[in-house]
């Protein structure tokens, strides 16, 4: 006689534990199915009881904004730039840090994307919590009054700005311009390549983006004449 196959049970864990288990199940659903998705979807794909998901969440509703603070979180790419290697060549540890930065940025636009796509609206009030970089909690009230703008996010632009720079730290004496100026106009454009290519043209490619930034757009004869 064949025993049935029972659910995964989790013993032991604390609640934050299996909050990041339901995250970690969450975020791929909800890039595929936005707020369509159903607890019990979830459920299944961690392997758990749907009643767990309400022991650490109070409703799908609180979920989905954990899921989308997730997306936003910039914790781990800030990780994955600080740990290029500066061994290697510079257009080596810019292009691993341009792809870190799609990356995060394809992960985040994949994840709204789809819950706007869903018609989603959030009816929760904020939860006056935002994670900075350094994984602490910032109060979303604590803002700039000059600028009006959250000091978790500035603080977290700042810090990857930062580990950008640090790139570019090991060739200062050969570089025309500061570290952190060089950081901020590679992030400028970067980011400035949003816009899907024209009808017929070539996607741009991070190695053409970097080589562009640290060379030009001249060839060599062309830099001699000018």
């Amino acid at each position: 006689m064949t025993t049935p196959a029972t659910r995964r049970r989790a013993p032991g864990m604390t609640p934050e534990q299996r909050r990041e288990m339901v995250l970690q199940a969450a975020l791929p659903l909800v890039a595929e199915f936005g707020s369509a998705v159903t607890t019990q979807q979830i459920a299944r794909a961690a392997g758990i009881g749907e009643a767990t998901i309400f022991r650490v969440f109070a409703d799908k509703e609180e979920l989905l904004a954990a899921c989308i603070a997730r997306a936003l979180d910039p914790t781990t790419v800030l990780q994955e730039l600080r740990s290029i290697s500066v061994e290697q060549p510079l257009a080596d540890r810019l292009v691993e840090a341009a792809e870190a930065l799609s990356g995060y940025l394809n992960r985040m636009g994949t994840v709204l994307g789809a819950l706007h796509a869903s018609g989603y609206q959030s009816h929760r009030p904020p939860s006056g919590e935002q994670t900075a970089a350094d994984g602490t909690r910032n109060r979303s009230t604590d803002r700039d009054s000059s600028t009006g703008r959250s000091i978790g996010r500035d603080r977290s632009q700042a810090e990857t700005r930062e580990a950008i720079a640090e790139l570019f730290e090991p060739e200062r004496a050969t570089l025309r311009l500061p570290p952190d100026r060089l950081a901020e106009i590679f992030l400028n454009f970067l980011f400035g390549r949003g816009r899907p290519p024209a009808q017929g043209q070539p996607q741009v490619v991070v190695e053409e983006l970097v080589d562009l930034f640290l060379h030009g757009a001249l060839n060599g004869a062309e830099k001699s004449r000018s």
